[in-house]
């Protein structure tokens, strides 16, 4: 599959934005994704998992995120969100879309900057 992710860019600090991933395939492909995630990276910092959806819709979240960020799919659009509200500084990152299939098989897109500053 591809994956492309938008809807990053600049925000204040206690802002929101939403982050969009596009799911593109075959059908066979599509479903056999078993997990999608977010991951973040910032500058000089490893790549960090943010928040997983699973094909039953069950959600696990990272401590720094949770309350905060809400993971979504829309199986219609082929879409998977991440409503990321009440934005800090610290969240400034380049934020992918990671897809996992039941076998094994992993996919991610090119990712989304994302600058929370005042």
């Amino acid at each position: 599959v591809q994956l492309v992710e938008s809807g990053g860019g600049p925000v204040q600090p206690g802002g929101s934005l939403r982050l969009s991933c596009v799911v593109s395939g075959s059908a066979s492909s599509i479903s056999s994704m078993g997990w999608y995630r977010w991951y973040r990276q910032a500058p000089g910092r490893q790549r960090d998992l943010v928040a997983t959806i699973t094909s039953g819709g069950s959600t696990n979240y990272a401590g720094s995120v949770k309350g905060r960020f809400t993971i979504s799919r829309d199986n219609a659009k082929n879409t998977v969100y991440l409503q990321m509200n009440s934005l800090k500084p610290e969240d400034t990152a380049v934020y992918y879309c990671n897809a996992q299939t039941y076998y094994g098989g992993s996919s991610w897109g090119q990712g989304t900057q994302v600058t929370v500053s005042s």
